[in-house]
């Protein structure tokens, strides 16, 4: 039975919970990191585990696997002492990792002490492809991402745009991916996904399109290379919790813990 523990207690977070609860699997969620003073609260919404609001704590559960679902902040506190101590972690705010010298550290930490990082795929299929092409002349990939002008909300895009008075498909930003991992750290992990799968977060591209005509969050790749092209295109629905969280993340965590600890993984 692996134990897991998770950083934040959000939607994501309650998400995952149900979702690999219901699965036949030899994994237990036993705890639960809440921002401080944030404990109570949490225990409510998560009444079957044990809520901390310390890292020591976390830890003194004695997980085998920690899953981060608390924002890139959460990356940056915590990640690189969750590894340090062994323990694998996986990361849902990929796009912390487009901060100068982040990656680094954290494989940095994970190789000197047995751990392993582990990026699941999230709200975009197609990764797998992506990786493999990776292995053999892949030249260009470009992201592009499109959600209703609400999801926008809380973003550099509410400066430049008044987001609730579009009336057509506006571009919010173009440019590489650590670029948009960096100023939109609640809407771009898909794209920092990609540009780890692929060429990288300086060399793929990233389109970020407030839609007003959308009613799901839109997630295209286009890359090409010696091995062909991949064109890709996915329309999930947002999380009920949070419009700006896809509702396929929480399953994509879910499925790579599953993985973990299963037999044949796919």
């Amino acid at each position: 039975m692996k134990r897991v523990c998770l950083i934040g207690c959000g939607g994501i977070a309650a998400d995952t919970i149900a979702a690999v609860t219901s699965a036949s699997t030899p994994l237990k969620i036993v705890g639960a990191l809440a921002r401080a003073g944030g404990a109570d609260a949490a225990r409510k919404r998560l009444p079957d585990l044990i809520v901390v609001e310390s890292l020591d704590d976390l830890l003194a559960l004695t997980p085998d696997i920690v899953v981060e679902a608390a924002g890139q902040g959460a990356v940056g506190a915590y990640a690189e002492t969750v590894l340090r101590a062994g323990i694998d972690l996986v990361v849902v705010s990929i796009g912390a990792l487009a901060a100068p010298g982040m990656l680094e550290r954290l494989q940095a930490a994970a190789r000197e002490n047995g751990a392993r990082l582990i990026l699941p795929a999230g709200a975009i299929a197609g990764i797998d492809a992506l990786a493999a092409m990776k292995l053999r002349g892949l030249r260009t990939v470009r992201y592009r991402g499109v959600k209703p002008p609400r999801a926008w909300r809380g973003s550099p895009a509410e400066k430049r745009f008044d987001l609730d008075s579009l009336t057509a498909r506006t571009l919010l930003f173009d440019g590489t991916a650590r670029e948009a991992a960096l100023a939109f750290p609640e809407n771009a992990n898909v794209a920092a996904t990609v540009a780890l799968a692929g060429l990288g977060f300086d060399a793929t591209r990233v389109e970020l399109v407030a839609d007003p005509a959308s009613r799901r969050n839109l997630h295209e790749i286009d890359a090409e290379g010696e091995t062909g092209e991949l064109h890709l295109e996915i329309r999930g629905l947002a999380s009920a919790r949070n419009p700006k969280t896809s509702a396929l993340t929480a399953l994509s965590v879910a499925r790579a813990l599953i993985n973990e600890a299963a037999t044949i993984v796919i």
